[in-house]
């Protein structure tokens, strides 16, 4: 419902809106929406009433208050605990007006226990902080070497996980060197000692191939430290290959998201950084077999191979090859000169056919048939007696000789 102005201020005239209940109940509803879009509260639990429509209805209450509240089916069907009364709580929502009541109540999104929950909710926000800034992107993981000479673990030194880790690493793999960091592993300042043991692993001048980080197993209070902000930055920062090896199998802390590898457990993670001997050594013996086996057929089908060739008929009669070329050669040779034969008699009678064509041509030719030419002194062919006068030279040549003559 809108309004141009506040309903409930006075208009022009200076007179007082009356509101119907409809237009109160809106407007509170849309105040207390705005004000509290999603608010996070904790209480007791009482008169909790759970219909077959798989709804939940209860009511939040402390020592001075309380508030009615509703959890929709599909939110209740999530939950990891069963609600009952006068347990405390905390519970994530909305504020909404129940119009046909005219009553504000909490439509709650999460719920969980009062204690576990405030961890839980701590949680929450760094994880999502963290996973914002990238921390746990898969593309940030570095493998792990398959067979490492140097191993670092952060750890007590006196807890079971480190007499986990080193009674599996001896038995899978017992030539690999430990170097064990100290480090307080639950309870105050047990995150900045982890962290500062990751960095001095980080910082060793022979450093190792890789790190298990972790201890046994625990409530979630004493793994707590392994999901604070100081830890999980200096496993991300670890130039070093990184196991997370909490021991907590039901819930995954900050931790195990962003090292390299998570193990359930500290014996787990021995079984991840390093191989089996034995399964090792039954590879070895397989691929060793293969090996003899693919020599062994490639060394025989060499040997046939050869068999054949020596068999073959270039090597019985090695010369038959170049005798068969040079008859092939005598035969070329002959039909060449053949062929140069047949050419150079063509290109004579050729030959005798231009020189005849020519000798019919020839001026000498035509004076051998009884013809002569006469020519003036200065060379001039005569074709007309009127070409020269009286008393001039002339030669007449004829097939043999000349003759030179005085025009009268």
């Amino acid at each position: 419902m809108e309004f141009e102005q506040p309903p409930w201020e006075a208009n022009a005239d200076g007179q007082q809106p009356v509101l119907s209940v409809s237009q109160l109940t809106q407007l509170v509803k849309g105040t207390l929406e705005m004000a509290f879009p999603s608010v996070w509260v904790s209480g007791e639990i009482s008169n909790l009433a759970q219909p077959r429509s798989g709804h939940v209805y209860l009511t939040l209450k402390d020592d001075n208050a309380q508030i009615r509240g509703v959890m929709w089916k599909g939110t209740a069907s999530r939950l990891s605990f069963d609600l009952e009364d006068g347990q405390q709580v905390i519970c994530r929502g909305e504020i909404d007006v129940y119009a046909p009541r005219g009553s504000y109540q909490l439509v709650i999104r999460e719920v969980e226990p009062q204690g576990l929950g405030a961890l839980q909710l701590a949680l929450k926000k760094l994880q999502q902080k963290l996973q914002t800034e990238g921390l746990f992107d898969p593309d940030h993981k570095k493998p792990l070497p398959k067979f490492p000479k140097t191993i670092a673990m952060v750890t007590s030194p006196t807890g079971a996980a480190i007499r986990d880790f080193l009674e599996v690493l001896r038995r899978r793999w017992p030539g690999v060197r430990v170097i064990v960091i100290p480090a307080k592993v639950q309870g105050q300042g047990a995150a900045k000692e982890i962290a500062a043991g990751i960095k001095q692993a980080n910082q060793l001048a022979e450093r190792p191939d890789v790190m298990v980080v972790g201890r046994g197993g625990g409530s979630l209070e004493d793994l707590w430290c392994f999901n604070e902000e100081v830890v999980v930055r200096a496993i991300f920062a670890s130039e070093i290959p990184v196991i997370s090896a909490v021991g907590h199998e039901i819930d995954v802390t900050l931790s195990d998201m962003v090292a390299d590898r998570r193990a359930l457990t500290p014996s787990e993670a021995a079984e991840l950084v390093v191989p089996s001997a034995d399964e090792v050594r039954a590879l070895l013996e397989t691929m060793k077999h293969r090996l003899r086996t693919s020599l062994s057929t490639k060394s025989q089908a060499a040997r046939n191979r050869l068999d054949q060739l020596a068999n073959s008929r270039v090597f019985r009669k090695p010369f038959e090859a170049v005798q068969q070329h040079a008859i092939h050669l005598d035969e070329l040779d002959t039909q060449m000169r053949k062929m140069m034969q047949r050419i150079l008699e063509q290109k004579r009678q050729q030959l005798s056919a231009e020189a005849a064509r020519l000798e019919a041509l020839s001026p000498l030719g035509i004076l051998a048939r009884g013809y002569s030419v006469t020519r003036t002194d200065s060379g001039q062919v005569l074709k007309s007696a009127d070409d020269v006068q009286s008393g001039d030279k002339i030669e007449t040549i004829l097939e043999q000789g000349r003759i030179t003559s005085t025009v009268q």
